[in-house]
């Protein structure tokens, strides 16, 4: 059986707040896990319209009071952004909150504008180039491991939980697949944000994997889009407000998820039916066996362990019934 997982990207619909978004978010990991999803990671953003969530760190330790089994995590903390330090001492502190049940996931896209990537860090390019670095600074500081002449062998990212947070790297490239593969981690491929051959990479990754310990082994999720109703005819309805929402942003319009009644409104010119029916081919949208079956086709393609699945939709109820519906086909 394969497993399932939910990526929430803490949308805002038109009818929301934002604090209305990031309840519906914790009551979204609360269905998660009793349905039997095996993980719940919130995205990271900084100054995008229709997105609550800039600090997933905040965002995990509020939904871990409110779960009790589901594993949580960041997907993903960016983290060009960020001294290796400080990440490793805030998902350690989360680890000995909620032992067992931590992700971390890492990427290194900017999560926002040039603007808001120069308030928020400087040098960014430089950081990202340095990402190899990073990374493998963060795991020596979370594994507790520098060696005896580094001049962090002394630095304890307090506090040490009982559970080390399990490191993820996410990405839709080569590099991230190799970067993972090298550092001995899981992997996790973008495949609802990315038009490259997934199946190719991932397998790059999974050729060149080294476990830097005894237990190490490759493991890969591939994230992909996907609304799921009882007729394919209400998913396609239901998916309007994703699909308009997106076309939005990419002209730099769109401020929050539309209603469908908004979205129907909406007058399209051939240039914008072109994108949307490929966006659309980009998405998996149906009934609960056509989701089903997709799903499956997609893990056998990708050799993946698991799916994530991101689900937009302007309301808060056919999210959770897209999952459900999804749930009951798939892990029952």
């Amino acid at each position: 059986m394969v497993k399932l997982s939910i990526l929430d990207q803490a949308p805002i619909s038109s009818n929301q707040t934002a604090n209305e978004a990031l309840h519906e978010s914790m009551k979204l990991a609360q269905a998660g896990e009793a349905l039997g999803f095996t993980r719940y990671w919130i995205a990271e953003h900084h100054d995008l319209p229709g997105l609550a969530c800039s600090a997933p760190e905040v965002m995990i330790s509020y939904i871990g009071a409110h779960t009790k089994r589901i594993r949580i995590g960041s997907g993903a903390v960016l983290l060009p952004h960020y001294k290796p330090y400080k990440v490793a001492e805030v998902f350690n502190m989360l680890a000995t909150l909620y032992p067992n049940r931590i992700d971390i996931g890492l990427g290194r896209a900017p999560g926002g504008s040039a603007e808001a990537t120069n308030a928020l860090s400087d040098n960014f390019l430089q950081q990202v180039w340095k990402m190899p670095t990073k990374v493998e600074d963060l795991l020596h500081f979370i594994n507790h491991d520098f060696p005896d002449d580094h001049e962090y062998s002394k630095v304890t990212a307090s506090p040490i939980p009982q559970d080390t947070p399990m490191p993820w790297i996410l990405g839709t490239s080569k590099k991230s697949a190799l970067l993972a593969a090298e550092n001995g981690v899981p992997y996790a491929f973008g495949q609802f944000m990315s038009e490259q051959d997934g199946a190719a990479i991932i397998q790059q990754y999974l050729d060149a994997f080294q476990p830097k310990k005894n237990g190490q082994f490759p493991q890969v999720l591939v994230t992909v889009s996907v609304i799921c109703a009882e007729t394919a005819e209400k998913a396609d309805e239901i998916a309007l407000s994703s699909l308009f929402w997106a076309l939005q942003k990419e002209k730099g319009e769109g401020q929050s998820v539309p209603s469908i009644q908004e979205a129907k409104k909406y007058e399209l010119n051939e240039k914008e039916k072109e994108q949307l029916a490929k966006m659309k081919q980009h998405m998996i949208i149906g009934n609960p066996k056509e989701v089903s079956k997709k799903l499956i086709q997609l893990q056998a393609k990708y050799k993946a362990d698991e799916i994530m699945i991101v689900t937009i939709t302007h309301s808060p109820k056919d999210r959770i019934e897209s999952y459900k519906l999804i749930a009951a086909e798939m892990l029952s």
